[in-house]
Formats: structure tokens, C-alpha cells, sequence
């Protein structure tokens, strides 16, 4: 009987890695060697070029800043505001006719106590109650524009009035000025002299306003006249000049009113523009004469003013009857 015996396998005693390595022959796909040191980064290597090609101090020193001197740090305080030099009126001096005054029926200074300067004591109160309160507005807040819708209402007396009512005052001065330069009439009625007055310190830049005003005999009354009468009065009156010259009137003069008495609003046109540089207009009216039509369209003249007050003008009638003057002893 043939001897039978185990046929040896293949690799007996190998790992299964080794025995299919002998069959199929995986020894081609053996890892990459990997290498003994790995490169720099780029950025390393720029480094250390740019160090190789400096020379390397020996030992590193610090050298400390010099020390810096401590300054005292100085604040110095805002300007103050300079305030402008007052403007003092150095132009004629020349007394009020006191005859003509009474004449004309127009207040008499240090006269006695009448019934029209009672009542020209309340309007002058009202008139410088609103100044002080709209005084923070500038020097608009100081002028006054007396006019009326038409002429022969009464805006010159009204006006001469009022100045002389004003320069009672104990803590206040006025400057009457005559606006009306086509037919002025200030200077008649207070019986001053002619001279250079509003319209030739607008058409001439080397006239000084205030060399023009005339001061009175009237303790803080000052009389400005129209001036030499222009074909141009409203384009002088809408030019950049006017606001700096009616500013130099009050300046470093904050107990100053200006009055103006200027020329009827429908009758000429300065009137519009004189109403763009006051803070009050004082719309004179007639009794029984002044139409509500002129009125209405008198006051759309005026609508730049921000204050517009009405007074009415030779009436004898009182609601509640009152007679100021009679108190005092003296009547009209």
C-alpha cells in the first residue's frame, strides 16, 4: 500500500502578510523611505539669510530713551468777547424850538402833566416792554418804524410824540430818525437846521452816521434827518450797507431806541424795507378817515417786521372814559 503523507503547504509557518507576499509578489509597494530632516519654512529660511548676511552684535544692549522733562501743561482760558466801542454822537448841537412845539400841539419837555402825554405814556410803555423783552433778538430789537397807510394820518406827530415821551425817560435815550426822504418833515416840526442826514450816509461810504446825528437840548433825545433826497432811496435801502450803518446807531448803546418816521406805506416804497431792519412797526390810523382796505394792505407791506402794533389817531372817544389829564389839574 502506497505510503501517503500531508503535502507541505506553501510557506508553512509564515504569516498570512508573508505568505501573500511570496504568492503575489507585494514587495514593490513597500513605503517611501522617509527622509532624515524635513526643509524650513520660506519665511525661516529669508530669516535666517538676512542674518547671515548682518553682522551680529557681540551682546545685546538696550539703550534707554533720553528722559523727557516734564512740562507743566498750561490751559489757557477762551477770549473773552471784546465788546464794541460805543458810538457817541458828535454832530451839531442845536436847542428844539419850544414855540414851535406848542404850535404844533406836540408835547412839551419838562411841560406840564397832559392828556396827551398821558397817553403817549402808555405807548412808549408798551414800545419799550416789547424792546426789553426781544432784546436777545439784536439790535432790531431797538428800532421802531412809525408809519400810516396813507399821508395826512398823523405818523409825524405820532412820531415826535413818542420821541419826546421816550427821552423822559430816566434810564432810557432815543434817536428820532426821518425816514421820509422824499418829503421830511422832522426837522421842520422840532425847528431844527438842515444837514446831512440817512440817505447821504448810504450813498456815501466815507460819511460817518453818527457825525450826521444832531443832539437837542432835550436831555437823551437826538435828531437824525433824512439827507440830500436820491431817485434810488429804496435801493440804498436794500443794499449790504444799511444793516451795518443802523447797527453803528445803537452800538454799545443798549438803552437806545430808534424811531423812525417814515413815509406812508402806500404811498412809497422804502417803507417795505425799512420794515425788514426793525423789531416793532407802529401803523398810525386816523379816525374816521383810514379805510380798512388801505389798512390790510398796508400791513401785507409791512409783514417782514415781526411785530406790528396799530394806534389810532385824533379820536375823542374813550370806552371806559377816562381823562388823564383832568387828574392832574390840566385839560386839552
Amino acid at each position: 500500500m502506497t505510503e501517503q503523507s500531508k503535502i507541505p503547504l506553501p510557506g508553512k509557518g509564515k504569516s498570512l502578510f508573508e505568505r501573500a507576499e511570496n504568492l503575489f509578489g507585494l514587495g514593490g509597494f513597500t513605503a517611501p523611505p522617509v527622509p532624515q530632516g524635513l526643509a524650513e519654512p520660506a519665511a525661516k529660511r529669508a530669516s535666517r539669510k538676512g542674518l547671515s548676511a548682518a553682522a551680529e552684535p557681540k551682546s545685546a544692549t538696550v539703550v534707554a530713551p533720553p528722559p523727557v522733562e516734564a512740562k507743566p501743561q498750561v490751559f489757557e482760558a477762551p477770549a473773552a468777547e471784546i465788546e464794541p466801542e460805543p458810538i457817541r454822537f458828535a454832530g451839531l448841537h442845536h436847542p428844539i424850538d419850544r414855540a414851535r412845539l406848542a404850535e404844533q400841539g406836540l408835547i412839551q419837555p419838562d411841560g406840564k402833566v397832559t392828556t396827551l402825554l398821558e397817553e403817549f405814556r402808555i405807548v412808549k410803555r408798551q414800545l419799550l416792554l416789547a424792546a426789553r423783552a426781544a432784546r436777545q433778538g439784536g439790535a432790531p430789537a431797538q428800532r421802531v418804524l412809525v408809519c400810516s397807510p396813507l399821508p395826512g394820518e398823523g405818523k409825524t406827530f405820532c412820531a415826535a410824540n413818542l420821541a419826546l415821551a421816550i427821552a423822559a425817560e430816566k434810564d432810557s435815550e432815543v434817536l428820532l430818525v426821518d425816514a421820509d426822504f422824499a418829503k421830511p418833515s422832522i426837522l421842520s416840526t422840532l425847528g431844527l437846521p438842515g444837514g446831512r442826514g440817512l440817505m447821504d450816509a448810504l450813498a456815501d461810504p466815507t460819511i460817518h452816521i453818527e457825525d450826521c446825528v444832531i443832539t437837542t437840548d432835550v436831555p437823551g433825545l437826538f435828531v437824525l434827518p433824512a439827507g440830500n433826497h436820491s431817485n434810488s432811496d429804496s435801493e440804498y435801502l436794500a443794499s449790504s450797507r444799511t444793516p451795518e450803518l443802523l447797527d453803528r446807531l445803537t452800538q454799545g448803546a443798549p438803552n437806545r431806541i430808534v424811531i423812525f418816521d417814515s413815509p406812508p406805506a402806500l404811498a412809497a416804497t422804502p417803507v417795505a424795507e425799512l420794515a425788514k431792519h426793525v423789531g416793532q412797526a407802529l401803523v398810525v390810523v386816523r379816525a374816521d378817515v383810514t379805510g380798512q382796505s388801505s389798512l390790510e394792505d398796508a400791513l401785507s407791506l409791512l409783514s417782514s417786521c415781526p411785530d406790528i402794533k396799530l394806534l389810532l389817531n385824533a379820536t375823542h372817544f374813550s370806552p371806559s372814559g377816562r381823562r388823564f389829564g383832568t387828574y392832574y389839574g390840566y385839560g386839552e
